[in-house]
């Protein structure tokens, strides 16, 4: 007997297999259909889809690849270049793939060749910045393209359904079916689903991939900076040793 439970389990999900086969089967035939009710718009429309995926998966993989959410190494190496210990910052920074990291550790190998001028390792490093920036904003056009151009597309694949629809009513004459006004209607209509269907979530992509690149690029500004100012926020102190005052009045008078 328990035998025959056990071959009767797996007989019992041989037969559970094929209404999941059978639902995919028609999706898929649901989607052919659609795919032929919406013309060659609907075709154009699920290709500019593909490549929207596509970029929006070669840009994860690049942002991945440069570490853009690992930002602590070039915050630790500021905070041991600011404490006296370039060396260390340098490798710390020179060891991190992040971008801000790289302007960093180029930063400080300028700032510790004595015979550069402050301006001229500033602009190189502003130039390097640049550089890793565009770099980072590649294929973002694209996209920007397909999420302009998708409901675009959409709307004359709906234009056209409504063209032919009304050209079928017409050839009816007097023998008017409602069912064939519907019918074009809906799949005048389809086309414009599709097209925002395609341009909402490419939008909402450029958007937050835009947002990371303008993110690194305050980050990048800011670290940058700080090697070649001074930390305010620690009190001066005088030859006496005590703490002066941060603040001096401008007017020699004010502090009367």
């Amino acid at each position: 007997m328990e035998n025959e439970g056990m071959t009767a389990a797996p007989a019992e999900a041989v037969e559970a297999a094929p209404p999941a086969v059978g639902t995919a089967q028609a999706l898929a035939e649901r989607g052919a259909e659609l795919l032929l009710a919406g013309g060659p718009v609907v075709a154009i429309l699920l290709a500019m889809s593909v490549v929207a995926v596509a970029i929006l998966v070669l840009k994860l993989w690049q942002f991945r690849k440069a570490r853009l959410w690992g930002r602590a190494p070039a915050r630790r190496a500021l905070a041991l270049y600011r404490g006296g210990n370039a060396a260390e910052a340098l490798v710390v920074a020179a060891g991190s793939a992040n971008p801000v990291a790289r302007a960093l550790a180029l930063a400080i190998r300028g700032r510790e060749r004595r015979d550069l001028p402050d301006s001229l390792v500033r602009e190189e490093v502003v130039r390097a910045g640049s550089e890793m920036l565009e770099s980072l904003r590649t294929f973002f056009r694209p996209l920007e393209v397909i999420a302009t151009l998708a409901p675009l597309l959409g709307l004359f694949g709906t234009v056209l359904g409504m063209i032919s629809a009304f050209q079928q009513l017409e050839a009816a004459g007097n023998r008017i079916n409602p069912a064939i006004l519907s019918g074009g209607i809906w799949e005048a209509l389809l086309t414009t689903a599709v097209g925002l269907a395609v341009a909402i979530p490419t939008v909402a992509a450029v958007n937050w991939l835009e947002r990371i690149v303008d993110r690194l690029a305050h980050e990048m500004d800011s670290v940058v900076t700080q090697v070649f100012t001074e930390d305010l926020s620690i009190p001066h102190r005088g030859q006496d040793g005590h703490a002066q005052a941060a603040y001096r009045p401008a007017v020699a008078g004010a502090a009367e």
